[in-house]
């Protein structure tokens, strides 16, 4: 864009001719023209076909290991550089990045979609949600940080807030405690939201 905008502003008022800003900015009669001819604020290049000439004869090799590699768990598949290693063995004479791009390609192309469900229906006792908040509050005329609790039953949403000066293990099975005294029973489950993923089973 900011390519662009010198030579909108060297043509302006025809002050420079296209050649003298092709010569002042590095770039190409055409690119000039193409700039001065158009209202496009960018202009961008996109190659069709890219070319791997010495990598071409070596991709067939790459894949079959690639995908040995697919069906191994993630701390055992070999790095791009231990396969850019192994790509010299078999006489390839290109750089890295080459091997690192295609690698790098390849995996996300061929990514394993992980499945994953998320209840957003309870039955009732079935579920309680957990998480702390800091708040600021005006506490005895003075502006103070605290920690806040919040428990809610899963299913019918009804939930306690309960305030504290600190955020420790003491804290939360007190909170825990009150909310259970407030709803009148314990639920089966657990859903801890500031440990992510983290449910505790209570039956």
């Amino acid at each position: 864009m900011e390519t662009i905008r010198k030579i909108r502003l060297a043509a302006r008022d025809g002050e420079k001719s296209i050649r003298q800003i092709a010569r002042d900015l590095n770039l190409s009669r055409n690119t000039v023209r193409k700039v001065l001819r158009s209202d496009e604020t960018e202009f961008k290049y996109e190659r069709s076909t890219v070319y791997r000439p010495q990598l071409g004869p070596h991709v067939s090799q790459l894949e079959n290991w690639l995908e040995v590699d697919q069906a191994l768990p993630a701390k055992r598949r070999r790095s791009a550089q231990v396969l850019y290693e192994a790509l010299q063995g078999e006489g390839y004479r290109g750089g890295y990045d080459t091997v690192r791009r295609y690698v790098k390609a390849w995996r996300v192309e061929h990514q394993e979609v992980t499945q994953a469900y998320i209840p957003l229906s309870f039955d009732p006792g079935d579920a309680f949600e957990f998480d702390w908040s800091h708040e600021t509050i005006v506490l005895g005329g003075q502006t103070t940080a605290i920690k806040v609790a919040h428990i809610r039953l899963s299913h019918s949403r009804l939930f306690l807030v309960v305030a504290y000066m600190r955020e420790s293990q003491e804290m939360v099975f007190d909170a825990h405690r009150r909310a259970f005294e407030f709803f009148g029973g314990v639920c089966r489950r657990g859903v801890i939201d500031y440990v992510p993923g983290y449910i505790i089973d209570l039956m």
